[in-house]
């Protein structure tokens, strides 16, 4: 059969040596961000900051695709090169976040859906034509008692399947992000049921509704423990159990799943990935294993940019730095 274009850009964004790097938080997320290195939230400021990351000279080596927010995809550089000229000239697919965030899912307390349909058809042909060439939609699971609850599941299943056939109609190829949180006290195997039944309800919502999976990417969470739990999982449990999990509900027709970094600490991320990756090579996982992080990528430059133009090149060091280190932790690589 012979490889769509779509294909060709899924394979593209998880081609290995490389991952993704979210720079897609909203203006709101973006502001706490910001706060915390008592950074002004102002446009000015936003496009010195990802323009730092996006200009860093070798992008291309470890960064295969990047998530803009929409306000980015229009923007230029201070030099005044477009950002989606800059990325592609390095060699970065440029893509682009629809979702309208999370509001609470009636009928369910402590439960949320994804917004962000209504109106979708005409977003996508505006992104296109500006350049974006895949999207990327995320679904929150919240773990807690009583939940999730079946209802929650099979909602935002249903909205990731129908964004990710829109976007599939229109050009572009879909990132189906369905996070199961790591907030709480709750243990990996807690995480481990929730990530397995919203994987399998995902997954027949997606081809119920005719999205080709071989022309999608899945951005999923780690199998871990709750971020508070007090015993909380090894990385090589990490790895045996997210692995596992995945081979029992993702099929092999999907090009790659880049993983979240979900609020882990930037060590703490790469190390998780670098078992994982090592333990998908030896039980013959069949996709690509990446990365698509935000903070596990972003709060080291951050915290060396400090909102300072003079203080750019340390902050595209300090990228330099954490794509390095991810790139070798999808090859299970890292530190050896």
């Amino acid at each position: 059969m012979t490889k769509s274009s779509l294909n060709k850009i899924a394979v593209a964004m998880v081609q290995p040596g490389k991952g993704i790097l979210a720079a897609d938080e909203s203006t709101g997320t973006i502001q706490k961000r910001f706060d915390a290195i008592s950074v002004e939230n102002t446009e000015a400021n936003r496009i010195q900051y990802r323009g730092a990351l996006f200009a860093t000279p070798d992008i291309g080596d470890y960064i295969s695709g990047v998530i803009l927010f929409e306000e980015t995809l229009t923007q230029n550089h201070e030099n005044g090169t477009s950002f989606v000229e800059m990325l592609e000239s390095k060699g970065v697919i440029p893509g682009i976040k629809v979702d309208k965030s999370t509001n609470p899912l009636a009928g369910a307390p402590g439960e949320v859906i994804t917004d962000g349909l209504d109106g979708l058809r005409g977003r996508l042909e505006t992104y296109r034509s500006q350049g974006a060439k895949f999207t990327k939609w995320r679904a929150v699971i919240n773990i807690g008692q009583d939940i999730p609850t079946d209802n929650a599941i099979n909602a935002n299943a249903h909205a990731l399947a129908r964004y990710a056939a829109l976007v599939q109609e229109a050009g572009l190829v879909p990132i189906v992000e369905p996070e199961v949180l790591m907030d709480g006290d709750h243990s990996i195997d807690r995480c481990y049921e929730a990530t397995e039944l919203t994987l399998r309800r995902t997954f027949d919502e997606l081809l119920s509704q005719g999205v080709v999976l071989e022309e999608m990417v899945l951005k999923p969470n780690m199998v871990i423990s709750g971020s508070s739990a007090s015993n909380r999982a090894s990385a090589d449990e990490v790895a045996e159990k997210t692995v596992n999990c995945f081979l029992r509900t993702v099929p092999a027709a999907v090009p790659g799943i880049a993983f979240l970094s979900g609020g882990q600490g930037d060590e703490e991320a790469t190390v998780n990935l670098n078992a994982i990756t090592k333990y998908a090579k030896s039980h013959g996982a069949p996709w690509q294993l990446t990365y698509s992080y935000g903070r596990g990528l972003q709060a080291a430059p951050q915290q060396a940019w400090l909102g300072k133009s003079e203080n750019v090149l340390a902050a595209q060091a300090a990228f330099q730095e954490r794509g390095k280190a991810n790139a070798a932790a999808r090859e299970g690589k890292y530190g050896s």
